[in-house]
């Protein structure tokens, strides 16, 4: 007989050996996982979310979950590079709150009212130096797209406090905490108008990322109107660890979205010390701050209208929560 041994493409087979048994766990899998979970059980489900919220909101306020510590955060790295701080609401209230200060830069010929000399009496007292520089140099100081009204303040970069310190200090003081944390913002304008929103209404601080996110740069001290001399800003190295620990203190976190379970005149929380994430401009909130958000609320818009902007969005927010701390007398 011939042997198939030097024909092309031949191939010889393997002769498989048995196989252990499976033990049952093929009857296992089709035995099914049991009922489905209620909503209000499954964690990930926004009645699960409310059940959760109203669990905590029932406790005692600031306890801990047993066996959770305090996350260690690492501080935000310090840079060399100095903020020039434009414009003479920014400027004047840089001064009255004691931000350290390098130079105080003022144009030649300036058109003088109380604030510019508000400012130069305050630079005075404090020793800081005065410069009369020309147009074009504080044109070049500040950036030709700012608008600095003649006077400018050379700052060292912005000392951020720590979350859970900014916390501390807040509950300290006996009042009910009230932070807006901004979740990918990058657009500085938009933290400047949320820094001042939170001025307006009674927040007690706003919360930055360190990543993928602005910071108090000149843009938004400017914006702000002077509201960031008197509200502390806080960087977070990890946003949701730092929301999950606030959340062990007894805040609750509430995320704005267009698309949320819960609309802002039904927030029952409102009332209770809440920290309220504000998303991008284009993205909104990212995945696994949604996750971490006690609820998710909309404020109801007409439908001629896709989105607000995220200071806009802040705003309105703010403002119902506060006239419901009002209300409730917990303001």
């Amino acid at each position: 007989m011939p042997s198939n041994k030097g024909r092309p493409g031949a191939v010889r087979k393997k002769v498989k050996s048995p196989k252990v048994g499976s033990g049952g766990q093929g009857r296992q899998a089709l035995e099914g996982k049991g009922p489905t979970p209620r909503a209000e059980d499954r964690t990930y489900h926004p009645a699960g979310k409310r059940k959760a919220a109203a669990e905590r909101l029932a406790a005692k306020p600031g306890q801990r979950v047993a066996g959770q510590q305090r996350p260690q955060q690492r501080r935000p790295k310090s840079t060399d590079e100095s903020e020039i701080v434009a414009g003479r609401n920014s400027v004047v209230e840089a001064l009255r709150a004691r931000i350290p200060a390098t130079a105080l830069y003022v144009a030649q010929r300036i058109e003088m009212d109380d604030r510019v000399r508000e400012s130069i009496a305050l630079a005075g007292r404090r020793g800081i130096p005065l410069l009369e520089v020309t147009r074009p140099e504080i044109d070049r100081l500040t950036g030709e797209d700012s608008v600095h009204q003649g006077i400018a303040l050379k700052v060292p970069p912005y000392e951020y406090a720590h979350p859970l310190e900014l916390l501390d200090k807040i509950e300290g003081s006996g009042r009910v905490p009230l932070l807006v944390a901004v979740d990918g913002i990058t657009d500085p304008r938009n933290l400047g108008a949320i820094l001042r929103s939170v001025a307006a209404f009674g927040g007690h601080g706003v919360v930055v990322p360190q990543r993928r996110s602005v910071g108090l740069t000149a843009a938004a001290w400017k914006t702000s109107a002077g509201a960031a001399a008197r509200v502390p800003v806080a960087m977070a190295a990890n946003l949701t660890q730092t929301l999950k620990a606030l959340k062990e203190r007894g805040v609750f976190v509430v995320g704005l979205d267009g698309g949320g379970d819960v609309s802002l005149p039904g927030l029952e929380l409102a009332t209770g010390p809440l920290v309220v994430v504000v998303g991008s401009e284009g993205k909104g909130l990212s995945r696994l701050v949604t996750e971490t958000c006690d609820a998710v609320v909309s404020i109801p818009i007409t439908s001629d209208t896709e989105s607000l902007n995220a200071g806009i969005a802040a705003s309105v927010a703010l403002y119902e929560i506060a006239r419901r701390r009002a209300d409730a007398g917990t303001a």
